[in-house]
């Protein structure tokens, strides 16, 4: 055993100065001095040494990493480097001064050993300290307590450690038993202690474990890789992504040389370049990939003070600002830095596709000896390749340089057969990418194919993310290759544009086959009677190819359609179908979603743009598609009701059914359905019933509505009291209406949104009707800010009422509540700005003035808006309410005290400097906007009867 401190032997050399070896060691060396056999005294002085010695070499390290710029692999080994000074210090001196034996027996001979990152001479910030302390035999007295010195000195010192105390044997019998011993025994490396020991081990380990076990090993750690990818979501483009075990993290780069580890005893990546299994620049990709994460995740250590793993929106600011990733046109600074990082976990992907490949070739080649690791049979022909165990392959690996079309139809192939694609293929069209041209490009044969792929009936979304794996997507289609491992900085959208628009195929298809009918009947109706279906595959894929340009993605992308259709063979009609789908592809959400529909000009500025019934079913179908593809928890029913609303009255005005300017028809026709629905009406009751609304109230709610308004009525008119509160809870459309009936007064909207927020209720949409006797009706939909589910828990629904009751007499506070609510809100998500705006148009709506909120989402923000617009004496008439991530999206219909649209340019800027003053976010304060579109030509507004008289 290795003594730091013993003086020369008679006949040898003096040995190196402690402080020429470490200063560390000089002055511990001089503490031995003091201390001389007492070996409880040098306990004190032993931590405060080896404590400065941590913190000196840490504040070193963080200085040349994160104040110079260092790169993460020196940060990790400089790391390691450290923790092996500490760990070796402490064992010398406990083992030859603590508790010294002058002639240790054979089994008082241990070794201290790193495990795991840190015995492959890794180490990040925040690690944990994985020891194994290793035995000859069995345990002594003495070597415990040497043990637990070491250990009880790493935890005062503020170390996580990861500790076993094993002989050899228990070790080998370990390391056959639990791959995880096995993993970690594999990369061990020796601290401090005996040689030979540690040699025994390696030796055994070898010869006892290894030998034979290739195949358990190898499956077993592709298998814990596809779990661990299933478990934090089987994606590379999460827009949260964990560096370390996230799919194309470092932990796949670590399985892959485990396996090459294990396999073929090599001890670096290039010995794997030696041995055939990569070539010397997919060995450059393994070392590039790797120094770019171990950088990030440094970074996300010393950024949070602990082993965090997972880049945070709150983090990814900070770090993309560390790394120097500056904002370009159409692009910030973030986006860029993320783009970076998935591109560098496709490109594990790749090099995993590659080393199985390799693998399993060289399994062919050691017939006698084979891996076993994938299907194996013999290989039969079909079409122009072979299929090698369901998995489809080349028989000439040069088949895709003398025929590059090969590697277009070889997907079309797999999908039409249902086949796998071997990785042997896929390694060989990642090595041909170079092929995939202008030429190839223009051939019209390869865009037949990949338009058959695309509007395939057999799953294209899994052709297509197999094609983008292995970059020939992104290589065929450069547009699309732009925004391949593109991310939007916000908390709406959860994938990349390229995985979001492959996702958004696979619900198209799955749309197309009616396997969705159960939970989108309308949708799948509309595509099942469309007659532009290859348009629509087409207008899928290409909706968001132009984000990231700097502009409207809608415009620039109709564009780059126009473009590429032809190209895909597409027709001039499909050509102009898929253009206009592509700039419209927003439309239908944000009418149904932030407009009135049951005002006039909106539903007909609507059709107007639409024109046809075929173009209604289509960009429905795009909008559902579109929606569910953003991630989950995006698409609900409720926004499924909205959507449908809108697809009929436009579906009725386009086929002639009615039209909606014919309001005289329209309300008698609602009256007399609501009089068919209570027969056992007085017609003196049914009068006065039918009297109280005026023409708003019967075109905007349907006859089961109003049959159940006229029940809550007539209740209310019998009882003493002046408040009615019913809940009515949509387990199908996953939301409770709640309706408020009272007297209408100034501020009601704003006291009932304050009341609404405090109970945690999520608003989604209000209408609001004052009755021709001062009543007021006020309908909101609402869900469980917690849940996103119907707001249907009987407490919850019973505190909501007396709240209500509450927040009309005055005696609940929303302010105070609210506040403490805000204190609680999510602190990741404070790096995500989003811009106040404030647009006020008057041309959207013939008799309303439109008000169109945009800001960054915090609880009560409706409560702080409703109440600015109450302050400036402005009626809201209806509300639709909306969140787009954290994106607070909310549209008021008004007029002014005399029932007219706002229309004087003092009266607009108040409303304007009113709203951003509510819009004040006190976690981020961005420079606010606000555009405000008056009529080029005024016209003055028609005045309802009865409109006066309401204050909300």
């Amino acid at each position: 055993m290795m003594n730091l401190f013993r003086s020369a032997a008679p006949g040898e050399p003096a040995p190196a100065s402690p402080a020429a070896i470490d200063p560390l060691m000089a002055e511990l060396a001089a503490l031995v001095d003091v201390a001389g056999s007492d070996g409880s005294a040098l306990q004190p002085g032993l931590l405060a040494a080896v404590r400065s010695s941590l913190d000196t070499g840490r504040e070193e390290i963080r200085h040349r990493f994160v104040d110079m710029g260092g790169s993460g692999e020196d940060c990790v080994r400089d790391y390691a480097k450290l923790i092996d000074r500490i760990v070796a210090a402490l064992a010398e001196v406990a083992a030859s001064h603590i508790y010294p034996s002058p002639n240790p027996t054979v089994a008082e001979r241990f070794a201290v050993v790193a495990n795991g990152g840190y015995g492959r001479g890794e180490m990040a910030p925040c690690s944990d300290v994985d020891l194994l302390f290793l035995l000859p035999y069995r345990r002594t007295g003495r070597v415990e307590q040497i043990v637990e010195t070491v250990l009880y000195a790493l935890w005062d010192l503020g170390l996580k450690v990861g500790q076993a105390v094993r002989s050899v044997d228990e070790c080998i019998r370990g390391a056959k038993a639990d791959m995880t011993i096995r993993t970690t025994l594999l990369e061990s490396r020796l601290v401090w202690g005996e040689q030979s020991l540690f040699d025994t081990l390696r030796r055994r380990y070898r010869k006892d474990v290894v030998r034979g076990g290739g195949l358990d090993f190898v499956e077993a750690k592709l298998a814990e890789r596809d779990e661990r990818h299933k478990r934090l979501g089987d994606s590379r483009f999460v827009l949260e992504p964990n560096v370390k075990d996230g799919k194309g993290g470092l932990r796949d780069l670590h399985t892959l040389f485990w396996i090459g580890k294990y396999l073929y005893q090599v001890e670096t990546v290039d010995e794997l370049v030696v041995r055939g299994m990569l070539t010397r620049q997919e060995a450059q990709r393994f070392a590039k990939a790797s120094r770019h994460l171990t950088t990030l995740r440094c970074h996300l250590h010393y950024l949070t003070g602990r082993a965090e793993e997972r880049l945070t929106f709150d983090l990814q600011r900070e770090i993309a600002a560390r790394l120097g990733y500056a904002d370009r046109a159409g692009v910030s600074g973030v986006e860029r830095l993320m783009r970076h990082y998935f591109l560098v976990a496709k490109d594990v992907g790749d090099l995993t596709r590659i080393f199985c490949a390799a693998l399993e070739a060289e399994s062919r080649r050691k017939p006698r000896r084979p891996l076993g690791l994938f299907r194996r049979g013999t290989p039969t022909p079909l079409e122009d390749f072979i299929v090698d165990g369901e998995r489809l392959d080349v028989a000439d690996e040069a088949r895709f340089e003398t025929v590059p079309v090969d590697m277009i139809r070889l997907f079309e192939v797999a999908q039409r057969h249902d086949l796998d694609i071997h990785p042997n293929a896929l390694k060989l069209i990642t090595r041909s990418l170079r092929l995939i041209g202008p030429d190839l490009r223009r051939d019209s044969e390869a865009n037949r194919l990949f338009l058959t792929i695309l509007t395939s009936e057999k799953d294209p979304e899994q052709a297509l993310r197999r094609m983008n794996g292995a970059g020939v997507l992104g290589r065929f289609v450069p547009d699309f290759g732009r925004v391949v491992a593109q991310m939007q900085f916000d908390m709406y959208h959860v994938f990349t544009v390229d995985e979001h628009t492959l996702r958004a195929i696979g619900f198209l298809s799955r749309i197309d086959r009616g396997d969705l009918e159960a939970e989108l009947p309308l949708a799948t109706e509309a595509m099942a009677r469309s007659v532009s279906r290859r348009a629509l595959y087409v207008a899928v894929l290409l909706h968001d190819i132009a984000k990231g340009r700097g502009g409207d993605h809608s415009e620039l992308g109709s564009r780059v359609a126009r473009r590429l259709c032809p190209r895909f063979g597409l027709d001039d009609e499909e050509t102009e179908t898929v253009e206009w789908l592509v700039r419209h592809h927003l439309l239908m959400s944000r009418v149904a979603l932030k407009r009135d529909i049951e005002d006039t000009k909106a539903i007909n500025d609507f059709v107007r743009v639409v024109e046809s019934p075929e173009r209604l079913r289509l960009l429905l179908v795009l909008t559902v598609a579109d929606i569910n593809a953003v991630g989950p928890g995006r698409w609900n029913a409720w926004k499924g009701t909205l959507l449908g609303r809108l697809f009929h009255r436009a579906q009725a005005i386009m086929s002639g059914g009615f039209d909606v300017e014919d309001y005289g028809n329209r309300v008698t026709a609602a009256q007399q359905a609501a009089r068919n629905a209570l027969p056992g009406w007085s017609e003196e009751a049914m009068a006065g019933f039918l009297s109280r609304g005026y023409p708003p109230y019967w075109l905007s709610l349907d006859t089961d509505t109003h049959v159940r308004h006229a029940g809550l009525l007539r209740e209310l008119d019998g009882s003493a009291t002046q408040l009615l509160v019913d809940t009515r809870v949509d387990l199908r459309h996953e939301v409770t209406e709640v309706t408020i009936i009272t007297p209408d007064h100034p501020g009601l909207f704003s006291r009932l949104a304050g009341a609404l927020a405090v109970c945690g209720a999520n608003i989604l949409d209000a209408k609001i009707f004052t009755l021709a006797d001062g009543m007021a009706v006020d309908i909101f939909n609402v869900q469980d800010a917690a849940t996103g589910a119907a707001f249907d828990a009987p407490d919850k629904l019973a505190r909501l009422s007396v709240n209500i009751d509450r927040g009309l007499s005055g005696a609940l506070s929303p302010v105070q509540e609210l506040a403490r609510r805000r204190s609680l809100y999510p602190s990741r998500t404070r790096a995500l700005k989003v811009q106040p705006r404030v647009l006020i148009d008057n041309e959207v709506s013939r008799s309303h003035t439109v008000i169109e909120v945009n800001a960054r989402d915090r609880p009560g923000l409706l409560y702080d808006l409703t109440r600015a617009l109450t302050r400036l004496s402005l009626q809201i008439s209806s509300a639709k309410i909306s969140t787009v991530g954290l994106r607070a999206v909310d549209v008021f219909y008004v007029k002014d005290v005399f029932g007219l649209k706002v229309t004087h340019e003092s009266k607009l800027e108040a409303i304007r400097d009113a709203l951003l003053a509510a819009l004040v976010d006190p976690d981020c304060v961005p420079a606010p906007q606000s555009t405000v579109t008056v009529p080029a030509r005024r016209r003055p507004a028609s005045r309802r009867a009865g409109v006066i008289g309401g204050g909300h």
